[in-house]
């Protein structure tokens, strides 16, 4: 990195190349083979907000429809989400996780988080504290970022 970055600087870049890191090793060490990062997002946004159409998944994903489209039917040849048709208007279509979507999305946060737990108990215990102290201002941080997405 940089010297020439400011403090701040170096801990965006930090944090951005962090969560790169964490996001790519996960589907390995859960089992899932060869799921895209976009499918495990997409997967994680279905949980958050079961029965949304392809719109609005593309919009709080930042992604457009097709991309949706197909990792949508990607995700049901998978048994990972159905899709249904709305009760009250019959052109809408709404995506659902499956019950085993769901366990796989918990297959994936536990390998993420497992790995994290593994990498953090080899941090010094000064680290280790400097990490609990930030946990405030990261959550902070991570309901602004989503909120703006």
């Amino acid at each position: 990195m940089p010297e020439s970055l400011t403090p701040r600087a170096q801990l965006r870049v930090t944090l951005r190349e962090l969560a790169w890191t964490i996001h790519r090793r996960a589907p390995g060490r859960a089992g899932v083979g060869p799921l895209p990062t976009s499918e495990i997002a997409l997967l994680k946004q279905v949980l958050d907000g079961p029965g949304a159409t392809i719109g609005e998944l593309a919009a709080a994903l930042g992604l457009q429809q097709p991309n949706v489209s197909t990792a949508v039917r990607l995700l049901q040849q998978r048994g990972f989400v159905v899709k249904e048709t709305d009760p009250s208007d019959g052109r809408i279509v709404r995506i659902f996780a499956t019950d085993r979507g769901a366990s796989e999305h918990r297959a994936i946060t536990d390998a993420w988080t497992e790995g994290l737990a593994a990498a953090f108990d080899r941090l010094t215990p000064e680290h280790q504290d400097m990490l609990d102290n930030a946990l405030d201002a990261l959550q902070a941080l991570n309901r602004i970022l989503r909120a703006e997405s």
